[in-house]
């Protein structure tokens, strides 16, 4: 668990996440104060005091107004994620971890033992102890594998928690606190599904950083940003579409639904990156027509996509400026250098077939030196390409024509690079957090001067002609999966499964307190039938036998012989153990289930009677098991309707279900 999570103060990263955690505290302040002024603005009367309440209502709103933008500039603050290498590479935009407050469990835990269970809460100061350290330590996960493994095992262990300790009428006097990533808003709900989606988000928070820090230079780090990136948008939409009415505003749909679409431009800019790549080493026609392909409609398209979620509200409120403008700067940015490309593929097609019939000024041709038919490209392949690399048929001349004089087509397209690398450029500069960031300044001036100098070696000053407006161009339709969060690749074992199965003895479930009683063994027997293990369930007592003299019903469970705990022992083991009996008899621990009706009728005796109930009539009444009605949805904010229970309650579940074995398997005794 150690390597696993960053301590405060050590790496660059933990230090930035410790200043939005002073800025988020100042902002709980200053929330307070203005919640107090206006209660008291609006319930005084006085002239002078409203005045007063007034000003300081306006001092109040300045600071949390300060506080926001600098929590916005720590959040645009992406070069501390960045890939350490020398390599020059975009920028990419990821998202800081939420938030939240130190948690003690162990007072309600404790408590609900107590109250719930009928245990000694003593009995699991350990299992306390590693639940508080497991989430202290998710609060500052690595940024690796191992972070990832840690926030996935505590929210696999909160599903444990969820059924144990907390149910709708049954609910832990505990509060979970988080902050908001992008405004730095405190929240604060009892509900565990609070917990876990504020744990998902931050799973798909990290995903972002691992990918962000790779190194994009190499085949195998674009690939492992593509897999980091396309897990954040998992992430974030399987907290979309199983979550609702989130508390903070980074969690709303709207919000994700602009991480996810922002999430896969960045997944598309990588695969653009890695199609460069293997350009860099063929560069043949065919490769620079997949590349504008790859670089136009689909990267920038993306990224179009992704700025005008953020531009709608309420998204538009609260979303970092540097985010919406630097999205808008690789619109531009990968839109030029599809326009870039495509000219370069129509000079590469001219550099590999020099000796097609090209037209000369005074309407002449040149000679063919080597017959069309003979080639592919004399059947029409480089017209069919051309074609599929426009949205629709461009005017003026035919495919055929642009392919044997290609420099007017070309022209146009470096041309509107040129422009489109130029509107980039203004528009990173509107944007003082992005003027701080040399490294994009420098790929956009890189690529600027580049596409720049190769229009200027084919612009001739005697041209006069007005040069022909590019076409667009088509994107190459691809679609990139967003994979569920893997929640079974972490294993995780019940911290609290001394209670018992959870079958039975979880927070739904209400049951009398545990009663012993002693069976001695009769001439016929001990006047009972068992069936089933973890725990062993009385399936019949023999009516006058010693078992129904005891007070033994039918639906009892067995939790204990002769004092040693059998709540997980299996049906062989708690036979054996009541055969080897001594003629004093055995001890046994037995708890009733209560049904609905039951639990009823004995909430009403403890409210009537100042003495409390019988326990033994109680157990009378209960003569068979509950099965436990289904958990209802939490009322604040919840997991939507069909939602499991964070992925591995289906993986689980078997574990923990009660295995009545078949009529012959019942043992009477």
């Amino acid at each position: 668990m150690g390597s696993a999570c960053d301590p405060p103060q050590v790496t660059l990263r933990s230090r930035l996440q410790h200043q939005r955690a002073r800025i988020h505290q100042q902002i709980n302040k200053e929330m307070l104060m203005r919640t107090g002024a206006e209660n008291l603005f609006r319930a005084t009367t006085n002239h002078k005091v409203r005045e007063t309440v007034a000003l300081e209502l306006s001092i109040v709103n300045s600071n949390l107004q300060l506080l926001k933008e600098e929590l916005e500039e720590l959040n645009s603050n992406v070069g501390v994620y960045q890939t350490e290498s020398e390599a020059v590479n975009v920028p990419m935009i990821p998202l800081g971890l939420k938030e939240t407050k130190e948690l003690d469990f162990s007072l309600p835990l404790k408590d609900f033992i107590c109250r719930h269970y009928g245990e000694e809460a003593s009995q699991y100061e350990a299992e306390i102890k590693e639940l508080n350290e497991l989430r202290q330590a998710m609060r500052t996960p690595s940024r690796n594998e191992a972070g990832l493994e840690l926030l996935i095992e505590y929210y696999n262990q909160l599903y444990f928690l969820e059924q144990r300790f907390f149910h709708p009428g049954n609910m832990l006097a505990v509060q979970f606190h988080w902050y908001d990533s992008l405004t730095g808003v405190p929240s604060s709900q009892r509900a565990l599904a609070f917990e876990k989606g504020s744990v998902l988000f931050n799973v798909g928070a990290l995903y972002t950083q691992i990918g962000t820090r790779q190194n994009r230079s190499s085949a195998q780090g674009i690939a492992n940003a593509i897999d980091a990136f396309q897990c954040a948008a998992g992430a974030f939409s399987y907290l979309k579409e199983n979550f609702s009415n989130a508390p903070s505003l980074d969690m709303s749909g709207a919000s994700l639904g602009m991480l996810v679409r922002l999430m896969l431009a960045q997944v598309q800019e990588c695969v653009f990156e890695r199609v460069l790549l293997l350009v860099l080493e063929d560069g043949d026609f065919p490769s620079h027509l997949q590349v504008a392909q790859e670089a136009a409609r689909q990267v920038s398209d993306m990224y179009w996509l992704a700025v005008q979620t953020m531009q709608q509200a309420p998204v538009k409120d609260y979303v970092p400026f540097s985010w919406a403008t630097l999205a808008q700067v690789k619109n531009e940015h990968f839109r030029a250098l599809s326009h870039y490309y495509a000219g370069l593929a129509l000079c590469s097609y001219a550099r590999e077939f020099p000796d097609m019939p090209r037209q000369l000024p005074d309407g002449e041709h040149v000679c063919i030196c080597r017959p069309l038919e003979s080639t592919e490209w004399g059947d029409g392949l480089g017209e069919r390409m051309l074609q599929q690399l426009h949205s629709s048929k461009p005017s003026g001349p035919p495919l055929g024509m642009v392919l044997r004089d290609p420099e007017e087509r070309r022209k146009a397209h470096l041309r509107r690079a040129v422009i489109r690398h130029e509107e980039a450029m203004r528009i990173h500069g509107l944007c003082r957090v992005l003027r701080k960031m040399d490294i994009l300044q420098e790929v956009l001036a890189s690529v600027h001067k580049r596409s720049l100098s190769a229009y200027s070696q084919i612009d001739r000053e005697d041209d006069f002609c007005q040069t022909a407006e590019a076409p667009d161009i088509h994107r190459q339709p691809l679609t990139f999966p967003s994979p569920t969060p893997d929640f079974s690749k972490v294993r995780v074992t019940d911290l609290f499964q001394r209670l018992g199965p959870l079958s039975v003895f979880s927070a739904r479930n209400q049951w009398c307190p545990q009663r012993r009683i002693r069976l001695v063994r009769s001439d016929s027997g001990l006047g009972l039938t068992l069936r089933g293990d973890s725990p062993v369930l009385v399936a019949g007592v023999v009516p006058g036998g010693s078992a129904s003299e005891a007070g033994l019903c039918e639906g009892d469970y067995i939790v204990a012989v002769n004092g040693a705990d059998c709540k997980w022992a299996k049906h062989v083991e708690v036979v054996q153990a009541l055969k080897a009996c001594s003629d004093g008899g055995v001890e046994l621990g037995i708890v009733t289930m209560l049904s609905p009706k039951t639990l009823k009728q004995v909430r009403r005796s403890v409210f009537l009677s100042p003495c409390g109930i019988d326990e033994s009539a109680v157990h009378l009444r209960n003569p068979t098991p509950s099965k436990g009605g289904s958990p209802t949805s939490l009322l604040t904010w919840t997991r939507k309707k069909g939602g499991a229970g964070g992925g591995v309650s289906k993986r689980l579940s078997s574990a923990f279900s009660l295995s009545f074995g078949a009529p012959r398997d019942a043992e009477a005794l």
